[in-house]
Order: C-alpha cells, then structure tokens, then sequence
C-alpha cells in the first residue's frame, strides 16, 4: 500500500483496478476502464462528458470537442456528431460517412 499513500484511494475507489492511479481525479476525462462507476466515471473528470454524450462510447474522449472532425464512431448523434467538430462537414456532405473526413 505505499506507506498509506492509497488509503484515500483505495476507500474512495475499492474496485478500481486501474494501470495510472494517477489519472483519476487529475482534471481529464480518460475513458475506458477509468470512466466507470468502479471509479468514480474518472474521479468525477468524466461527469460533464457522461451528461452531454451518455450513450458515446469512444476510446479516445478528448477527440469529441478538440475542433478536429473525426469520423466514424465519433461523427454519430450519441457522440454529439464529434462535439459539434463535424457539423460543416456533414451540411457539405451529408451522405458521406469517412473514417478521416479531414
């Protein structure tokens, strides 16, 4: 237990088996296994990310947002159509689903 270092952590997040304890609670929303339940959705980093876009599951969640259109999952309704990143581009086309529309 490092000397008592992850007593808070440990009774904050009993089953959060994560590799970087450190990501939790640290300001980014990191996905997977740390946006769980288990582990607090990030310590609470991944709240206001779980509110707008409950039902999108990315691997990359700093990718919804960040001014870059992304396509596939993260051009979707559930991913607010990347944030809002790929709205010029699906009025300019809009039947055209890419992985890389940049």
């Amino acid at each position: 237990y490092d000397g008592g270092d992850c007593d808070d952590f440990d009774t904050k997040y009993p089953d959060c088996n994560v590799e970087y304890l450190s990501y939790i609670g640290d300001g980014v929303c990191d996905g997977g296994e740390y946006n769980t339940e288990a582990c607090g959705y990030d310590g609470g980093d991944c709240d206001e990310f779980n509110t707008k876009y409950p039902d999108c599951n990315v691997e990359y969640l700093s990718y919804i947002g960040d001014g870059v259109c992304d396509g596939g999952e993260y051009n979707t309704e559930e991913c607010g159509y990347d944030g809002g990143d790929c709205d010029e581009f699906n009025t300019k086309y809009p039947d055209c689903n890419v992985e890389d529309p940049w």
